[in-house]
């Protein structure tokens, strides 16, 4: 049995739950203006010569961040149980993030890929694992009930975050190649030179600044688990209660089915997140305002698409709206694999290539786009639920080396969606047919989940051994 084991400490005020939810706040325009719509699809399309051998490069950057990911979280998840406080964990890889991001600053066109890359799978590795502690604590915070509803709402705060700054980028920050002005028809702040990739480049630093001010309230006001054992002392307990949990899902068969069904259908989501913007700015030939204006309408519909499913969560439970989204993103990737610049649905719908000369001005941009919103709807509801689920089937004393294999169970074969990617695109030169394994994952997971009960109830402390 663990000696770090902890009493649950009182529910949270309202200004520590709140300063909690600002975490995804906070975190996440680095997954939207960074990863996602900006600084990803510039190094596929405007950083080399090469967009496909770059759009691999990418995807081989995600395959490596995911495996060290599935690897490290479980330990750092149990280690975090055993030594109490979930802050000081957050805190330094707070540094590394902020610290790998204003290095995006210097990935100029023509520059070596290596340096980048390297920056990224470092932010990727501190910003995932500063998850796996803030996502630990929240079963501490508020009760069973109200769970769904508040990871949701967090979800939903955390995609506002990324669209305001995506929009900022896009209104005031990236400015047309060919004409020098943003959308707004002015010149970009601070001189930036869309030539030199700085409108794109400038999403490092900026979500790094945005991480830091607004971290802050968590730190402030939200409360932290009671300090447990020294750290050396809990890096030995940790190790050995994480074995003894890997052993333990036996006995407890709804929950490894769901994470073996998330484990599935998160690597798609992943995919689609990864790759999505790369995979439009290669096939359209996007630049910063394109990408960024298709990120704000994906990131309209998924706040209040989050806003929706937090009460559909707490009415109906976190499987409905699971698998709810799930067939929602599996019509929406057959649905963008099937488009090219000449037709849609795999050549059954001949579109015009006729360009109007205005933003998405051809019939398959506004296609994709159709598709992109079902994105939008489903992909954050389908992780914010997946967060629930999780919290109202483990107890307080286990929330961090569960939370752990959670985060495991959305790495563990992550490397494998962006590996299948990588591995159909140099074998048959298409893009396309690496998006279409993305399918596999989603459906995969989605049938092993059908099959997964509800969560009945939150185990108390010492019930689950």
């Amino acid at each position: 049995m663990s000696t770090g084991i902890h009493p649950p400490e009182p529910r949270s005020s309202r200004l520590g739950i709140w300063g909690w939810m600002l975490f995804d706040w906070a975190a996440q325009p680095f997954f939207t203006v960074v990863t996602t719509f900006i600084f990803g699809p510039y190094l596929v399309s405007r950083m080399t010569e090469d967009p496909v051998a770059a759009q691999a490069a990418w995807s081989n950057m995600a395959t490596i961040s995911s495996l060290l990911i599935a690897l490290l979280s479980p330990v750092l998840g149990a280690i975090a149980d055993e030594s109490g406080a979930r802050k000081p964990w957050i805190a330094f890889f707070a540094a590394v993030k902020i610290a790998s991001l204003s290095m995006l600053w210097f990935a100029v066109p023509g520059s070596p890929l290596v340096w980048p890359l390297l920056a990224m799978v470092l932010a990727s590795l501190a910003a995932e694992f500063s998850i796996v502690f803030n996502d630990s604590m929240m079963p501490r915070l508020v009760s069973e009930k109200e769970v769904g509803r508040i990871s949701n709402i967090a979800w939903g705060l955390g995609y506002l975050g990324g669209m305001l700054v995506l929009i900022l980028v896009v209104a005031l920050l990236a400015g047309n190649p060919t004409t020098g002005v943003t959308i707004l028809g002015a010149e970009p702040l601070f001189g930036l030179d869309p030539a030199m990739g700085d409108d794109a480049r400038v999403t490092g630093p900026l979500s790094a600044l945005w991480y830091l001010v607004f971290i802050l309230p968590m730190f402030l006001f939200t409360p932290d688990a009671t300090p447990g054992l020294p750290l050396r002392r809990a890096v030995a307990s940790g190790l050995k209660e994480l074995a003894g949990t890997i052993g333990e899902l036996r006995h407890r068969p709804a929950l490894l089915r769901f994470l073996a069904a998330r484990m599935l259908y998160q690597d798609g989501v992943n995919g689609l997140l990864i790759l999505g913007g790369a995979f439009a700015a290669g096939m359209f030939g996007w630049a910063t305002i394109e990408i960024g204006i298709y990120g704000i309408i994906l990131n309209v519909v998924a706040v209040f698409s989050c806003i929706a499913a937090g009460w559909i969560d707490r009415l109906l439970g976190s499987r409905t709206v699971i698998i709810i989204s799930l067939a929602l993103l599996l019509v929406a990737t057959v649905g963008i694999v099937s488009i090219n610049p000449e037709s849609a649905l795999f050549g059954l719908l001949p579109l015009s290539s006729d360009d109007s000369g205005g933003l998405f001005g051809t019939a398959a941009e506004k296609a994709y786009i159709l598709f992109g919103l079902l994105i939008g709807i489903a992909f954050g509801p389908v992780q914010a639920s997946s967060r629930s689920f999780m919290a109202r089937s483990v107890s307080l004393s286990e929330s961090g080396r569960y939370f752990g294999i959670y985060a495991l169970s959305g790495r563990a074969t992550s490397f494998l969606a962006t590996l299948s990617f990588s591995l159909a695109t140099y074998a048959t030169g298409s893009a396309h047919i690496g998006m279409g394994t993305l399918v596999v994952f989603l459906l995969a997971g989605l049938v092993l989940l059908i099959a997964t009960p509800e969560p009945v109830g939150r185990p108390q402390d010492g019930a689950a051994r």
